[in-house]
């Protein structure tokens, strides 16, 4: 199955709650969440009661959705997080903000995933120096992503900057703007990530 091309406002919709899709439309008014409009569909107003793995389901179509991800990419990851040592859920959320795509995104090089995964792929950052164009690599503590020091690359990156700085950026990322430079100072804690899904209920999911 290919990716989403359709409208993301209608995955917000649909799970009801902001996923930030669409970079600094999601911050203004024009969001449909904002605005109340109903899950999409005939019967989307409605409110059903959701049993215990319409729950997990939801949880989880929540969090591939705000990463970008299709379910055998996403599953993935999980099974790499199961692995690890220590919680299985925060270690899956860690993996999935160290992402390249996900941390030029923090860093404000894109105005959203769907752009940073787009501007990794084609080839406009290098990570330590060297030019990554996966989107899907997972960083590491001390790792340096910078734009390429090409004036397209740069001027895109410099429209977006700004807005995620005002925004504030995470804790655990540290911006150098005149460098066009992020740097990675530690993994991130959950408490740094602060996800708006219940990660266990992830778990829970894939462990039946």
């Amino acid at each position: 199955m290919g990716r989403y091309t359709g409208p993301v406002c209608r995955m917000c919709r649909r799970e009801g709650m902001q996923l930030f899709l669409k970079g600094d439309r999601c911050f203004t008014a024009k969001c449909p969440i904002q605005t109340g409009r109903p899950a999409p569909g005939m019967h989307g107003a409605r409110r059903r009661k959701l049993s215990e793995y319409g729950q997990q389901l939801r949880e989880k179509q929540k969090l591939r959705r705000m990463y970008g991800m299709r379910e055998h990419q996403f599953r993935f990851f999980f099974d790499k997080a199961l692995k690890k040592r220590g919680v299985t859920g925060e270690a899956l959320l860690q993996m999935l903000e160290l992402r390249l795509d996900t941390v030029a995104q923090r860093l404000g090089f894109a105005p959203s995933r769907a752009a940073a995964r787009q501007l990794v792929r084609h080839g406009h950052l290098t990570v330590n120096g060297r030019r990554a164009d996966v989107p899907s690599m997972v960083l590491h503590a001390g790792d340096v992503v910078q734009v390429r020091d090409r004036k397209g690359s740069r001027d895109y990156a410099k429209t977006f900057m700004d807005n995620a700085e005002a925004r504030g950026l995470s804790p655990w990322l540290a911006l150098r703007k005149a460098d066009f430079a992020g740097e990675i100072l530690h993994v991130p804690t959950r408490e740094e990530i602060a996800p708006i899904v219940n990660e266990q209920r992830v778990v829970e999911l894939y462990s039946k």
